[in-house]
């Protein structure tokens, strides 16, 4: 062996070309960088091809073969093969590729969670569409079974109590749950905001509570698939007197909606602003309490009473209830008012505050006037993809 000989190979193995010859050993101990365009110093096509800078930068589609002791050989996706470090069937273009192994060990490993799957020939497999649910649903995806039965409470008046079970309902409705909003309010607002006018129907709430009539006679249909109302007139506002005398007044709601409950996925009761006997009705025939919190400093001094009352009715009522959902209303980034009352209120119920705040919008305000929810009012509107976003977060999907 001569001198040069030994020089070369002491500074390692030579090159292999993609057919299997080898050729002679770099200068300096292997080739230079690929990616500064310098000759290899072989004169082999194959090497000034990989030595050539992409104009695009780094190719994704190609993967690099490696061994111990073997130099790199590139391998472009589209001749067919896919190499990596622990392929073992990984082949230069023109060369047949062996059996793959059986081994366990020679699984590809699965893709992550959130990325699209790959086929062997490098084409991206097709995402599953993820249907929207329909009709009955055994149970929500945050663990809450359905049918679910929510009090919108909150004895602060102008809080979007009213808002939030109107649209939030008709959210609801346009995921595929069948959606009862039940108005406790004697002004019937929710009633109104529904499209509902209150000389079209003969049964209301006044007539469910005071007069044993049937939830099931009640209830309208709305212009919205899979939403229904529970409508209310200013009838109702006498039933906080009449109720007094009754005999187990707390509970008429309960019976009344325990008729019904099978037939709906998820069923609102829109509140009143008081925390009378109509709000302990309410309370004791939910499973939970969503409380909507205006971002001012005001609606913050009645939750410690409501949380009061909530606890109240669970010792005496209701067991099961609980304070699942806190929604922050009104939001205006502009102040930092709003802000600071957010960050308090996280701070001291956390996980319980909804990620998703409603903002102030005019849109909102003008629904109503329409008989509309803000879904079907203006659905681009800022107002209206915080709802669909909130009933995501509600029931459980992804937000």
């Amino acid at each position: 062996m001569t001198a040069s000989e030994g020089v070369a190979s002491g500074a390692g193995a030579g090159r292999s070309t993609p057919t299997g010859e080898t050729t002679g050993a770099e200068p300096d101990g292997g080739r230079s960088d690929a990616a500064t365009g310098a000759p290899s110093g072989t004169g082999s096509e194959s090497d000034e091809a990989e030595a050539r800078p992409d104009p695009a930068g780094a190719r994704p589609d190609t993967a690099v073969a490696k061994d111990a002791g073997e130099s790199e050989v590139s391998v472009p996706a589209e001749e067919g093969v896919r190499g990596s470090a622990d392929d073992p069937t990984a082949t230069s273009p023109g060369v047949v590729a062996a059996e793959p192994s059986t081994s366990p060990t020679s699984e590809a490993p699965a893709p992550a969670e959130g990325t699209a799957s790959t086929t062997s020939t490098g084409q991206p497999d097709e995402a599953e569409p993820v249907a929207a649910p329909t009709g009955r649903q055994p149970q929500a995806a945050s663990g809450n079974p359905l049918p679910r039965v929510l009090a919108v409470a909150n004895q602060k008046g102008g809080v979007g109590k009213t808002t939030t079970s109107v649209n939030l309902g008709a959210a609801l409705a346009e995921l595929g749950y069948r959606v009862l909003v039940i108005d406790l309010d004697p002004q019937g607002n929710a009633t109104t905001g529904l499209g509902i006018d209150a000389r079209n129907f003969e049964l209301s709430m006044y007539d469910v509570l005071m007069r044993d009539s049937s939830l099931e006679d009640c209830v309208e249909p709305t212009s919205m698939k899979n939403l229904f109302v529970a409508p209310a007139t200013i009838a109702l506002a006498g039933a906080e007197i009449e109720l007094v005398p009754a005999f187990s007044r707390e509970l008429k709601l309960k019976r009344a909606i325990e008729t019904v409950i099978d037939d709906f996925d998820f069923v609102l009761i829109d509140c009143p602003p008081s925390l009378g006997l109509i709000t302990v009705n309410a309370l004791a025939a939910a499973d939970e309490v969503l409380v909507p919190i205006q971002c001012e400093y005001y609606a913050l001094e009645g939750l410690s009473q409501l949380m009061r009352n909530v606890h109240l009715v669970a010792s005496n009522l209701n067991p099961r209830l609980d304070i699942s959902t806190i929604v922050l209303t009104m939001y205006d980034a502009r102040t930092k008012l709003a802000d600071q009352v957010a960050t308090e209120v996280r701070d001291h119920f956390g996980n319980k505050v909804c990620r998703i705040v409603i903002p102030r919008t005019v849109r909102l305000s003008e629904a109503p006037s329409f008989g509309q929810p803000i879904t079907a009012f203006d659905p681009a509107s800022r107002g209206a993809i915080a709802y669909r976003e909130l009933a995501k977060e509600v029931s459980g999907g992804t937000s």
